[in-house]
């Protein structure tokens, strides 16, 4: 039987990690402990999907370097089918994230500049027109440039098309593409920046203001606070389980993944929402920005995560 396929563009990198030991002192030297592997939202997610049983192909964009050899392999050990692209001559994209002893994240740097560069040009070749119109949905995450997400959007037109909102900055290049996703993944700043509203407001009145610019779904995840999802014009929360945080690197990733997943077997919003966060809570809980797990730790961890509740 063929396996539902997902046709991923966007952000395959060198995720660094840097973690304060003790207490975080501003404007000072701290100890700690620094890591790095491939990430990247569109590769996690990507992985996090390959894991739900749905079959991927990643188009992105790497140097021609050490770091581009070790994203190339970390594609492949994933099971993903390539289509990026290598420029031989720039320096891989890299996210330098500094966390707190706990976990939180205090700061982070993205060295991107080769993707604001490359996306549109790539999206134009044959063999990425023929992925593309082979795939049965497609996911774009905002570090790809507002020109190529809206070529994207034109090129899919009349399959699912996904997207991740990346940070609060980025988000807002997919404001004119709002209209053709099909569920948008994003936290609570990123909903708020792209909704125009300061960025303290509530999730409700940026899942209702994003309505109202032609969004039809969406799910705002909000941290320890349940998750609110947007599903035509109908609002509710999923809760997510209680979790020993290890890592907040890749949770949000990880639960577009298992909610695209879910959608493409067709499951309904609700019931995505609860896969997302089953596979958010093994991401927090792991070291790693996607997690390893098999059906029966995801199921598991399922079974934690209460039904949806409806908003009036």
């Amino acid at each position: 039987m063929r396996r539902a396929r997902l046709f991923a563009v966007g952000g395959a990198h060198m995720d660094r990690r840097g973690r304060v030991r003790g207490p975080h002192v501003p404007e000072a030297s701290n100890p700690g402990t620094m890591r790095e592997e491939v990430g990247g939202g569109a590769f996690n997610a990507a992985r996090t999907a390959v894991r739900r049983g749905i079959s991927v192909s990643l188009m992105s964009l790497r140097g021609g370097d050490a770091a581009g050899e070790r994203v190339a392999e970390a594609i492949e050990e994933a099971g993903i089918e390539d289509f990026s692209a290598i420029f031989l001559d720039r320096a891989t994209p890299s996210y330098t994230a500094i966390l707190t002893e706990g976990g939180d994240l205090i700061t982070g740097l993205a060295d991107m500049g080769l993707y604001e560069i490359g996306f549109a040009r790539q999206l134009r070749r044959r063999k990425i027109r023929d992925g593309l119109a082979e795939a049965d949905a497609v996911l774009c995450d905002a570090n790809v440039p507002a020109e190529a997400i809206e070529l994207l959007a034109e090129v899919s037109r009349g399959k699912p098309f996904f997207a991740l909102a990346i940070s609060p900055a980025k988000a807002l290049r997919l404001a004119p593409v709002l209209g053709s996703l099909s569920c948008l993944f994003m936290n609570r700043r990123e909903a708020c920046a792209l909704a125009g509203l300061p960025m303290d407001s509530r999730p409700r009145q940026a899942a209702q203001r994003l309505a109202d610019m032609g969004l039809r779904a969406g799910i705002i995840s909000a941290g320890g606070d349940p998750a609110l999802c947007l599903d035509n014009g109908r609002l509710f929360e999923v809760a997510p389980p209680e979790s020993r945080i290890a890592d907040v690197t890749g949770a949000g990733d990880a639960l577009a993944g298992a909610s695209i997943a879910a959608l493409m077997r067709g499951y309904g919003l609700a019931e995505a929402a609860r896969e997302g966060m089953a596979a958010a809570k093994l991401a927090l809980e792991s070291e790693n920005a996607a997690p390893d797990f098999d059906e029966d730790g995801f199921g598991a961890a399922l079974a934690l995560v209460p039904p949806g509740r409806a908003l009036d």
